[in-house]
């Protein structure tokens, strides 16, 4: 019970951050924490596919906040 409590949490969290990215660069960061947290919950639940793509896109989370903080220097 307390595993899936942590599941609809994390969930919730994550996508209510990916509807709030467009506000501003901190939501994207909280997108990742959120990505990073079910990617847990799905390697905790056993379903280890799911905490693999969950964990892929909080690298790619990551990146993207990377990138809107330090923008590349102009050619």
């Amino acid at each position: 019970m307390a595993l899936t409590l942590y599941g609809v949490v994390a969930l919730t969290f994550m996508m209510t951050m990916y509807a709030l990215e467009g506000r501003g660069n901190a939501f994207v960061l909280a997108f990742a924490v959120g990505c990073a947290l079910s990617s847990s919950y799905g390697f905790a639940s056993g379903t280890w596919p799911f905490g693999v793509v969950e964990a892929i896109w909080t690298v790619i989370a990551l990146r993207r906040w990377w990138s809107a903080g330090h923008p590349a220097p102009a050619v």
